[in-house]
């Protein structure tokens, strides 16, 4: 609807938390990629690399411009705004991902609504290796989790650190590219997806109105 009709959806409120902490763990390895040197969160969960140095990386990390890719066989831009890259010793590049959450339970990917991080990392690994860039399947998600249990507030928050490998498998892009074509081309409109909360709600008001 976005795109055929030009109906957008409803906007959001931005998360500026969130936001905070993601630029706050930036500036962090910034530091550290400009001597090359590797975080103590990456040592402390055994990851042998150092912070990624390319000059695009701003332009890669800007909500507006991101990692761009054009996929011929669809004509569709594809592009996302990634967070970090790190690179290995085998000149592997590692897709990283920050998380901020607070939450008492053990950190994992295995909730319902985490399965889009998965694909997230998933799209990223393909734009770059689409690009020519030698990525590794092995991606990081670095979460921080501000503790709850704390007995005042003192005006500030305090974080457990946690980094969780995820490999990604992107077979699944290309395929779903082609059916994104077909549902543009198409004059009739896609059914509403059985997970979508926003589908559900469109589909209700639509029979109150009527």
């Amino acid at each position: 609807m976005d795109k055929k009709l030009g109906i957008k959806r409803p906007s959001l409120p931005g998360f500026s938390l969130n936001v905070t902490v993601d630029q706050l763990l930036k500036n962090e390895f910034d530091l550290l990629r400009q001597e090359g040197r590797a975080h103590e969160l990456m040592q402390r969960f055994g990851i042998e690399a150092v912070p990624y140095q390319h000059p695009d990386l701003n332009k890669w990390r800007n909500n507006f411009t991101g990692k761009q890719y054009l996929h011929e066989p669809t004509n569709i831009l594809v592009f996302g705004a990634i967070d970090d890259i790190w690179i290995n010793k085998n000149q592997e590049l590692l897709i990283v991902d920050y998380k901020a959450t607070s939450t008492s339970r053990e950190i994992s990917l295995e909730d319902q609504w985490k399965q889009g991080y998965k694909k997230q990392m998933e799209v990223y690994q393909w734009l770059f290796r689409s690009d020519g860039f030698k990525v590794s399947s092995t991606g990081y998600f670095v979460f921080a989790n501000a503790a709850k249990n704390r007995p005042k507030f003192d005006a500030k928050l305090e974080f457990a650190m946690t980094i969780i490998p995820y490999e990604g498998d992107t077979g699944w892009i290309e395929p779903t590219l082609k059916k994104i074509r077909e549902v543009l081309e198409s004059s009739e409109l896609p059914n509403t997806g059985e997970k979508c909360e926003y589908c559900r709600y469109r589909e209700l008001a639509g029979k109150a109105v009527l």
